[in-house]
């Protein structure tokens, strides 16, 4: 049981990283504080962290 809530821990940490840098890569473009190479490496972060929470079998 214990290694069942760790893991859905885990799950919603991706799940978070993934929402917080499309957040991130949105509100700093907006304010122009954002060049393309570091927008697509945030945006890199969070997809590989999406990949990570699918992956997960239920």
């Amino acid at each position: 049981m214990e290694n069942k809530s760790i893991r859905e821990i885990i799950s919603v940490i991706f799940k978070a990283v993934t929402l917080a840098m499309g957040v991130a890569v949105v509100v700093l473009s907006c304010m122009g504080s954002l060049d393309a190479q570091t927008s697509v490496i945030l945006l890199g972060i969070g997809l590989a962290c999406a990949g990570t929470a699918m992956l997960e079998k239920r």
